[in-house]
């Protein structure tokens, strides 16, 4: 935390302008000078000159810090001087100021080289975060298409279910009545045989349409999405036989048809859920649009989650999330106060404007 709290500290540093730096520099050796004046000239203050040395090398940068340098030599010199330092010959102070001068400019050329050392570190970091960010971003986009192409294919499938099959199938149970009506005319036992064939082609119907159904239950329109969880609902509750109901106090508009899709299989896949693992009897799917948002929430009244559920979820519940993330949603999945589970996914839906909510209002009114 402390090596956090300091780096912190210099970058906060460096953000400062550099007017603010130099001034800086100029009034910690004018400090330094005036104590290094005070004690007179027989303690060294050589690192304390040092210090504003390497402040003005790392945050200014080489020229400031030879300048510093330089400064630092004369101050020290200066004060020593003036406090009454004698010496025996004046080659003495010319050679302690070029010793301390170099030993300065070896600082100096230190810390430039690891101040450049560092800037060449954070620009390879920014560019390999930029790079990361940006792969990222990609695979994300290739996600959302392959889903979008997957999405696509099975509505296609349920298209063709329900125009092609259910079409050939409606035909053929057609022809089948009609070979019945034939045999029954002429009083043949084989009539009764030709009506099971056409129950069963009309049980192939109701299938192929139920199949439909689950490959692409969501129609263009922005109202489908509605009429999907009233069916998802209706056929649950008749199936299972336990209560299934569908709540949506004001109508809510999802223009996007991939949207509204994975916000139909989120629940499709909670209903899922709720009946198979929570052995629920009573289930509510809600739809609601708060604040520009679309709310999608499934309760149930079943036996609940686990209590480490949250560390082994199951591929249902990650694929619900997955689909959450792809339409730019949250989801939570909770126990519900009341005992069951709840299932809650939102996400932003700019698309419906005030004017076709009040629109959708008084066409329902």
């Amino acid at each position: 935390m402390k090596t956090v709290a300091m780096i912190g500290w210099i970058q906060n540093l460096e953000r400062k302008s550099k007017p603010v730096l130099l001034l800086t520099g100029a009034v910690f050796l004018a400090l330094v000078g005036v104590v290094d004046y005070l004690t007179g000239s027989e303690l060294f203050f050589s690192v304390f000159y040092l210090l504003g040395v390497g402040w003005a090398t790392w945050f200014v940068g080489r020229g400031y810090g030879i300048l510093m340098s330089v400064l630092s030599v004369i101050v020290w010199l200066a004060g020593d001087v003036a406090s009454g330092a004698k010496y025996s010959s004046p080659f003495i102070p010319a050679w302690n100021a070029m010793i301390f001068l170099v030993f300065y400019f070896i600082v100096v050329w230190l810390l430039t080289g690891l101040r450049s050392l560092q800037k060449n570190l954070e620009d390879r970091v920014q560019q390999r975060t930029l790079a990361l960010q940006q792969e990222i971003a990609e695979r994300a986009r290739l996600e959302k298409e392959i889903l979008e192409i997957g999405e696509r294919e099975r509505r296609r499938i349920g298209r063709d279910l329900h125009d092609s099959l259910c079409q050939h199938l409606t035909g053929t149970a057609l022809a089948g009545q009609v070979l019945g009506e034939k045999l029954a005319a002429q009083s043949l036992p084989e009539a009764a045989d030709a009506g099971k064939v056409v129950e069963l082609v009309e049980d192939g119907i109701t299938l192929a349409r139920q199949l439909a159904r689950g490959l692409y239950p969501v129609e263009m329109d922005a109202e489908g999405l509605m009429s999907a969880f009233q069916e998802l609902a209706t056929t649950t509750a008749s199936l299972f036989r336990i209560s299934c109901e569908f709540e949506c106090r004001a109508p809510v508009l999802v223009h996007d048809a991939a949207t509204a899709t994975h916000l139909y299989h989120i629940a499709q896949e909670a209903v899922r859920n709720a009946v198979r693992h929570g052995k629920a009897r009573r289930i509510t799917i809600s739809l609601a649009s708060p604040e520009d948002c679309v709310a999608l929430t499934v309760t149930d009244d079943g036996v609940g989650l686990p209590e480490d559920f949250r560390k082994g979820r199951g591929l249902g519940i990650r694929i619900m999330a997955h689909r959450a993330a792809m339409i730019g949603g949250g989801f939570d999945i909770r126990p519900g106060p009341g005992g069951g589970t709840v299932v809650a996914c939102s996400f932003p839906n700019p698309e419906q404007s005030p004017r076709e909510e009040r629109h959708a209002d008084d066409r329902n009114i």
